[in-house]
């Protein structure tokens, strides 16, 4: 946050208790280890005033890593993504998600793959086993993963992405021989962990950071492999919600393609943000009219909203692969041809 963002975690848990006053800190304080009691009560008793928009950020943020908690332990991490991004959007989302990340975790295995250089790593991994290469990409950040798939041989690139999308649970006795050889080769120090990575999601997270033709590359060796898992790769390769990241003249084409009862149902409970989008890019009448539909729509299931959504992200999807609209990938913009 903009107005806190200069705050570390021990002053905002002060101020957090200082907002929250003495009855409903005091249940929260005794349960913490007594080492961060310590830090906690010296930051308190060292604060003399803060302004009350700090407040009002730290407090909506305890809100919202709480909430983020309680929907990871009832559904899972899809579970959470998908209801924060409905109320919050998908990157602020993403950003209470890696937070609570960060708390819940006392380190993440391959601590030195991620601090080190893209080309460096890769120059120690390229001769490894597919299945080793997929495990460690599974533990990077999703752009740094993105550029070393992208500079595999070809052949081996949809290999990799295969192996990314259909690993699931890793032994940790397995995660720990691999951290060591890489120990050696790197001279770092490595911690094991015990973690469900890999899966479709991983796999599209760092498709999203390649280029068109290393995407259309990976895809067409997973279609080969399995049909079905590269259509559910496809599929979450672009969501309803990240409409948003299309510029106007792209989103205006798709509405072009999209008939208006399909168009309501699809909006029907969707963020402000997405709403908003769309309605910036039709005329006032159509916006208005597009408004009744949606009114008049009353309660719907939610299975025909998704529903709705994915037949337009199949229209974008159409778009996209005939080159009439570019989506955004790995750090290009959208644009329109």
């Amino acid at each position: 946050m903009a107005r806190d963002g200069k705050l570390n975690g021990i002053q905002k848990a002060a101020i957090l208790f200082i907002t929250l006053g003495p009855e409903a800190s005091a249940g929260i304080i005794k349960k913490l280890p007594e080492r961060e009691i310590q830090k906690i009560t010296y930051e308190i008793a060292n604060i003399t005033s803060v302004k009350s928009e700090v407040k009002e950020d730290i407090l909506k943020e305890f809100i919202e890593m709480n909430k983020a908690k309680d929907y990871l332990v009832e559904g899972g991490i899809d579970y959470a993504r998908d209801l924060l991004s409905k109320a919050l959007g998908s990157q602020r989302a993403k950003e209470i998600l890696d937070k609570v990340a960060e708390e819940t975790e006392q380190y993440r295995p391959f601590a030195i793959a991620r601090k080190a250089d893209a080309h460096q790593l890769l120059n120690v991994i390229n001769s490894e086993h597919p299945q080793t290469i997929a495990l460690i990409l599974c533990y990077l950040q999703a752009d740094k993963a993105g550029q070393i798939l992208s500079s595999l041989p070809e052949e081996l690139q949809s290999e990799v992405a295969y192996r990314i999308a259909t690993m699931s649970n890793t032994s940790p006795m397995v995660i720990k021989e691999i951290e060591k050889v890489l120990n050696s080769k790197l001279s770092s120090v490595i911690r094991s962990d015990v973690t469900v990575i890999g899966g479709v999601e991983t796999i599209v997270d760092i498709l999203n950071q390649v280029d068109r033709t290393t995407e259309k590359n990976i895809t067409e060796g997973l279609e080969k492999e399995s049909a079905e898992l590269a259509e559910k790769v496809k599929e979450s390769m672009f969501v309803f919600e990240d409409i948003i990241t299309l510029d106007d003249v792209a989103i205006q084409r798709v509405l072009r393609e999209v008939e208006s009862k399909e168009l309501a149902l699809s909006l029907k409970g969707c963020s402000e943000e997405v709403a908003d989008t769309i309605f910036r890019n039709q005329s006032k009448r159509a916006a208005a009219s597009l408004k009744e539909d949606i009114e008049f729509l009353g309660p719907v299931r939610l299975m025909d909203v998704e529903k709705s959504q994915q037949k337009i992200v199949a229209v974008i999807r159409r778009l996209d692969e005939a080159g009439e609209i570019v989506l955004s990938r790995g750090g290009e913009d959208a644009i329109i041809v």
